[in-house]
Parts: structure tokens; C-alpha cells; sequence
């Protein structure tokens, strides 16, 4: 055989191998557990009384009839909290939230539940002429159901005695973008005003005390931020721990190293879907537990994040 068809046969065989892989990871999630105050990781951690589970972009995926089979997971889990980063439904014209509706106001049966806006909230959210009054219905039914929404505002619970501070961050919706027309901006009293050049929209610590109030020094402060980008202003700020997703893993990963190429066609993120301690606060970014647009995970399983505090 010519070498050409050699090489040939060789690709074509990698790229089934990779979709067949991909298609196989799209059907199941795992539980992934961490330990942020010891500053390592546990694939099996250890029962704990205080556990969190953190949950993001689940894009209206369904495992099993009305995901019975994601909240039995969790379930067994024991979390005397939920959170949620945000990405539950699609963003998208005509896609129905019922799916995520459907799982999310079963959650409180469990524990308490907090919910951050993703991207996807967010768009809904600020083009109301476009897709119309989804949020606003979606918002109603989840807090009926007991879910506590978090958009620029904290919440204190106590866990086990454990004094804890919730904030969940709604950044604008320009700071998801590669090239932002119009990022936030600092200067003057009036808060944030368009900059005048079209550079990547960026975000500080002091930015997120205009939008979201001061972290709280005297507890444990838990910043929900869906976006990884700005993990530097999330530590200047003052988090103790970062939950974020939106990344979905960086959809294909190098084992034991990170994610490849993110849904938006960034390479090699620095954060898609890892534990990471940086200046005493921990970042945990969920590797989410859905896809749109791009359905594909290669050696990067989606996950229910169970925390360890």
C-alpha cells in the first residue's frame, strides 16, 4: 500500500475514533469531587457533611426521562447546597426552557438552590424584542419553585455552622464577546460608559464591587461568575472561591492537561474545566454538563461538580 493511502486510511480512522468517542461522552456525566481548602483533588472524595454541588451549562440536556437520572446522581451526593453557574437553557429563538424547568425546580427537594446568570440567561434577558418574554416566565416558575436568583446580589446561608456569603455576578453580556464594541470602563461617577476603541472587553475587581457590592471579609465568600476569562479580577476582589463554566471543557482535552479549543474558537484556555489555587483562592471551573451548536466532547466527560467545603 502507498504510503499516501496509509496516511489516509490512518486519518480517517483517527476521525471515527474521535467522533465515535465524542458521541459516546455526549450520553453520560460523572461526579467530579473537590476539596478547595486542601488544595487537592479527589476523584472519589471522601463522605463530608458539607458538600456543595455546582452545577453549569446544562443546555437543556435530558439524562434519562426527566433527568431522573442526573437528580438521583445528585441525590446520593447529600449537598446541603445547590448552586448553579449559569447556561441551563439555550439561548437561542424558539428553543424552550422547559427542559431545564423541568429538572431546576426539583432541586429544592434536595437543598437550597442558587442560581447565576450565564451568557444564555443573559441574552434572553437583554433582547426581549428578539426572543421575547422567556426569561421572565423561566425566572417566575424557578422562583415559585424555591430557587434563589442571585444577579448582582449575595445571599448569607450558614452551612453546618459554617458562615457562608453567596454572589452571584451578571457580567454584561459584552464581556462574552472576542472583540467588544463597548466593555466596561471605569472612569467618571456615572459607572461604566462605553470605551471609545474596539478592544477585548475587560473586567476588574473593582468593576465587579460597582456591580455586585464588596466581598464579604468576615465569612467564606463564594463568587458564582460564569465567564473564566476575568479570573484576575475575581481574586482582586476578594473571592475565597470562583465557580465558573461556560467553556464546556474546552469541548476536546489533553488528558492531564487542559482543553483545546473553546465553543467560541479560543485555543488553549488557561481555565476550561479544572481546580486551580492562585493567591489563596480557588477556582473551580465546571466542565458543564450540556452542549449547543457544538456537540462534541472528546476526553472531556461532562460533570456535576461536588464541592468538599
Amino acid at each position: 500500500m502507498k504510503w499516501w493511502k496509509k496516511i489516509a486510511l490512518s486519518g480517517a480512522g483517527l476521525f471515527f475514533l474521535v467522533l465515535g468517542e465524542g458521541t459516546r461522552e455526549c450520553r453520560g456525566f460523572r461526579m467530579t469531587h473537590y476539596h478547595p481548602e486542601r488544595s487537592n483533588q479527589h476523584p472519589n472524595g471522601p463522605t463530608n457533611e458539607n458538600r456543595i454541588v455546582f452545577l453549569s451549562d446544562l443546555h437543556n440536556r435530558v439524562y434519562g426521562s426527566q433527568n431522573d437520572i442526573l437528580l438521583e446522581k445528585i441525590r446520593k451526593a447529600r449537598p446541603g447546597l445547590i448552586l448553579i453557574g449559569g447556561d441551563m437553557l439555550i439561548g437561542k429563538k424558539n428553543a424552550s426552557p422547559e427542559h431545564a424547568l423541568d429538572f431546576i425546580r426539583r432541586l429544592p427537594e434536595i437543598a437550597p438552590v442558587y442560581y447565576a446568570l450565564g451568557n444564555h440567561e443573559q441574552r434572553l434577558k437583554s433582547q426581549v424584542e428578539k426572543y421575547g418574554d422567556v426569561l421572565y416566565y423561566y425566572r417566575k416558575k424557578l422562583t415559585a419553585a424555591g430557587i434563589h436568583f442571585l444577579e448582582n446580589e449575595s445571599a448569607d446561608v450558614t452551612l453546618s455552622g459554617r458562615k457562608i456569603r453567596i454572589t452571584g455576578l451578571a457580567l454584561p453580556l459584552d464581556t462574552y464577546t472576542h472583540k467588544a464594541s463597548h466593555g466596561f470602563c471605569s472612569r467618571g461617577r456615572g459607572g461604566f460608559r462605553p470605551a471609545w476603541d474596539t478592544r477585548k472587553a475587560s473586567v476588574t475587581g473593582r468593576d465587579i464591587r460597582k456591580l455586585a457590592g464588596p466581598a464579604d471579609k468576615s465569612r467564606y465568600q463564594i463568587l458564582l461568575a460564569h465567564n473564566p476569562a476575568y479570573v484576575p479580577a475575581y481574586k482582586e476582589w476578594g473571592a475565597n472561591l470562583v465557580l465558573c463554566g461556560h467553556l464546556h471543557g474546552g469541548v476536546l482535552r489533553i488528558p492531564g492537561w487542559r482543553g483545546v479549543v473553546t465553543p467560541q474558537a479560543t485555543l488553549f484556555p488557561k481555565y476550561s474545566g479544572e481546580m486551580t489555587v492562585e493567591d489563596g483562592t480557588t477556582v473551580v471551573v465546571s466542565k458543564g454538563l450540556g452542549t449547543h451548536t457544538v456537540n462534541l466532547r472528546v476526553f472531556n466527560p461532562a460533570e456535576v461538580v461536588v464541592l468538599h467545603i
